[in-house]
C-alpha cells in the first residue's frame, strides 16, 4: 500500500500546503477500502476472509475458491459503456479528433470507466504538451485524491501521483518520487530528492483545477460515488465462496463413502485399517467368522450425503447477485437446460443493464465534454469563456449500450435513408449497417479511386470526340 508523507514542501503557500495534508489524509483514509475492492475484483479471496467457523475446517482456511462475480460485476456495465469520440462542427471537431487519437483516449477510456466503477469514481487530469497540445490521463482512487466543493459544485484541489509502480513485485514498498497538485490557479508538480518535496509551480488560465472526476452512483454524501463492489455485493461473494466450498468437501465425501465392518477379529481389524485405501477399492472383501463370539462380520456402507441442497443454495445466492447488479441470471452462470430461456426473455433480462449503461454514458459524457473545453482552451492558451461556441458544443458520443444486432441496425438505416436521401451517403448511415471506421475509410478511398477512374475515362473520351470531329 503506498503511503504519502509530504511534511513541509519547499514553494508552497500555507493554504496549498493545507490543502497538501488533507488530500494526502483523504488518500490514506481509502487505501484500505480500495485494497478490499481491489482484493474482490481480482477474486483473490481465501476461505479464512469467508469462514463462518461452524463447517469449513480450519485448515482450508488459505484455500482460494475462483470467483469471477466482481469482475463481472464490474465489467458487464463497462463493456456496455462504448466512448466513440466527440462529435462536433468544424475545425473543433477536427482538433477533438487528433487530441482522441493522440492520447489514445478510446481505449484509455475503457480502462477509466472499470476502474470508476471498481471504486466508485476515477480522474481525469490535463496538462500542456508541445506535440499535442494537451495531455490527458486517467488517475483511479488507488493513485490519487480529490476534496469536493459543495459550494462550487465541483473538484475544490486534487492529487495525483505520477510515477506510479513500475511492476506489480514492488507493489507495497514502492513510494512515488512526483505527484501533482491541482488548484484554481496552477499545477504544482512535487518531486522528492534526497528526502526533500519540492514544488514547481505552472500557472493555467482555467480557472479550476485541471482534473475532472467521472463519477458512478453519487449522492448527496457521497459526492465521488459509490463502487459497484459494495459491501452488500462483497457478502454475496463471500456466500457463494462457502456454498462452493461446502460443496467441494460434501464432494470428497460422497466419492469416498464411509463404510463399516462389525463383528470382526483384533487381527481383522488391524489388517483393515493399517489398508484403508486398498480395502477401499478392493472389488472382494473377505473376512471369517468371529471364534471369540461366532458370528459372521457385518458389512455396511453409511448413506451418501446430497449435493442438491448446496446446488439450490448456490442457486438462490446467484439470484441474488443478478438483482443486486442488474447482471442477468446467466451472466452468473445459472443455465436453465430443461427450459432454454427465449432471445426475447434474455433481451428484457438485461434491460436493468441497458439502463445503468445510459445512465453511465450520461454522467460520464458530461464528464468528458467538460475534459474536451478544457483541452481546447489549454492547446489554444485561452481561459474557458474564450472558446468559441463550436468548441463548447463538443460532445461526448457513446454507442447504444443496448447493443442490437446487425441486423435490427441495419433495417433502421434502411428506412431512414428511403426517407432522407443524403442520409445514405454519411458515415452513420454506414456504420448503422455494420461497417467500422477502418472499413469506412477503406470505402471512402475506394469509392474516391472509382470517381477518379470514371473522371478520366470520360475526360478520354471527351479528347477523342474532339479530336474525330
Amino acid at each position: 500500500m503506498t503511503t504519502l508523507n509530504f511534511g513541509a514542501v519547499q514553494g508552497l503557500t500555507g493554504a496549498e500546503q493545507r490543502h497538501l495534508q488533507d488530500l494526502a489524509g483523504v488518500y490514506q483514509y481509502h487505501q484500505a477500502g480500495n485494497a478490499v475492492k481491489d482484493k474482490y475484483y481480482e477474486g483473490h479471496v481465501t476461505l479464512n476472509d469467508v469462514n463462518l467457523g461452524i463447517a469449513l475446517p480450519g485448515g482450508l482456511r488459505n484455500l482460494e475458491v475462483g470467483c469471477n462475480w466482481g469482475q463481472k460485476a464490474v465489467d458487464a456495465l463497462a463493456d456496455r459503456s462504448m466512448f466513440d469520440g466527440f462529435v462536433g462542427s468544424g475545425q473543433a471537431a477536427d482538433t477533438m479528433a487528433q487530441l482522441v487519437a493522440g492520447n489514445r483516449l478510446l481505449a484509455q477510456y475503457a480502462k477509466a470507466c472499470r476502474d470508476e466503477l471498481k471504486y466508485g469514481c476515477v480522474f481525469a487530469t490535463l496538462s500542456a504538451d508541445p506535440a499535442l497540445g494537451c495531455r490527458i490521463r486517467f488517475h483511479s482512487p488507488a493513485t490519487s485524491a480529490a476534496l469536493w466543493s459543495g459550494e462550487k459544485g465541483r473538484i475544490d484541489c486534487g492529487l495525483a501521483i505520477i510515477d506510479t509502480v513500475p511492476d506489480e513485485k514492488f507493489k507495497g514498498q514502492w513510494r512515488p518520487h512526483i505527484v501533482n497538485l491541482y488548484t484554481d490557479e496552477a499545477v504544482l508538480v512535487l518531486t522528492l530528492e534526497n528526502g526533500v518535496w519540492t514544488a514547481e509551480r505552472h500557472p493555467h488560465r482555467m480557472g479550476r483545477p485541471l482534473m475532472e472526476p467521472m463519477i458512478w452512483n453519487a449522492t448527496s454524501g457521497k459526492p465521488f460515488g459509490r463502487s459497484r463492489l459494495k459491501r452488500p455485493v462483497r457478502a454475496l461473494i463471500d456466500d457463494y465462496i462457502r456454498i462452493v466450498a461446502n460443496a467441494t468437501i460434501a464432494l470428497e465425501f460422497d466419492t469416498t463413502p464411509q463404510k463399516y465392518l462389525l463383528g470382526v477379529t483384533d487381527d481383522q481389524y488391524d489388517a483393515v485399517v493399517s489398508s484403508k485405501f486398498k480395502q477401499y477399492i478392493g472389488s472382494i472383501l473377505a473376512s471369517t467368522s468371529n471364534p471369540e463370539t461366532g458370528e459372521n462380520p457385518e458389512f455396511g456402507q453409511l448413506a451418501q450425503g446430497s449435493l442438491q441442497p448446496h446446488v439450490d443454495k448456490m442457486r438462490m445466492t446467484a439470484t441474488q447477485f443478478s438483482a443486486a447488479t442488474g447482471l442477468t441470471i446467466t451472466d452468473v452462470g445459472i443455465v436453465n437446460d430443461a427450459n432454454p430461456t427465449s432471445s426475447d426473455a434474455i433481451l428484457a433480462q438485461s434491460q436493468t443493464l441497458v439502463l445503468m449503461a445510459q445512465q453511465l454514458n450520461q454522467g460520464n459524457g458530461d464528464a468528458l465534454a467538460t475534459i474536451a473545453r478544457m483541452a481546447q482552451a489549454i492547446a489554444r492558451n485561452v481561459p474557458l469563456d474564450a472558446l468559441t461556441e463550436e468548441e463548447a458544443g463538443i460532445m461526448a458520443h457513446f454507442k447504444n449500450p443496448a447493443m442490437p444486432s446487425v441486423a435490427v441496425t441495419a433495417d433502421a438505416a434502411i428506412k431512414i435513408a428511403s426517407a432522407r436521401k443524403e442520409f445514405a451517403s454519411t458515415d452513420t448511415f454506414l456504420e448503422m449497417i455494420g461497417f467500422d471506421q477502418a472499413d469506412i475509410r477503406r470505402i471512402k478511398a475506394q469509392e474516391q479511386r472509382v470517381r477518379g477512374r470514371q473522371l478520366l475515362v470520360e475526360v478520354e473520351n471527351e479528347n477523342n470526340g474532339e479530336n474525330l470531329g
